[in-house]
């Protein structure tokens, strides 16, 4: 699985929507005020819907904004967790192509360490 974005979670994030600059992401197939539906699945196999548009935000510049609240309520998403979404190749089934796999993770400290724990 390759890494497409990931990102610590602000605020605005948990309250509104997820905002990634789309500077991070490469080639966008679809201009500022349209929209599109990404299709992820979580790791426990959830699949989840997320409405996306391009909007510009200030001194960020152009960002992709992903409504994900659904997502926030259903793990407790909290200000400092770390979202990333990974691409993965369905080898079985060439034709379905890539997914794209969205993990919320959150700090915790072990035995002194910090480390990242995946939030179910």
């Amino acid at each position: 699985m390759a890494t497409l974005f990931s990102k610590i979670v602000t605020d605005m994030d948990v309250m509104r929507s997820l905002s990634i600059p789309t500077s991070s992401l490469g080639s966008i197939p679809f201009e500022e005020g349209h929209f599109m539906d990404m299709q992820v699945y979580d790791d426990c196999d959830h699949f989840w819907v997320f409405r996306c548009s391009i909007q510009q935000m200030g001194s960020e510049g152009r960002v992709l904004s992903v409504n994900w609240i659904e997502l926030v309520g259903h793990k407790n998403v909290r200000v400092d967790d770390k979202v990333i979404f990974l691409e993965e190749t369905c080898i079985n089934d060439p034709t379905t192509g890539a997914k794209i796999k969205i993990e919320v993770k959150r700090k915790v400290r072990l035995f002194g360490q910090d480390i990242w724990a995946g939030v179910k």
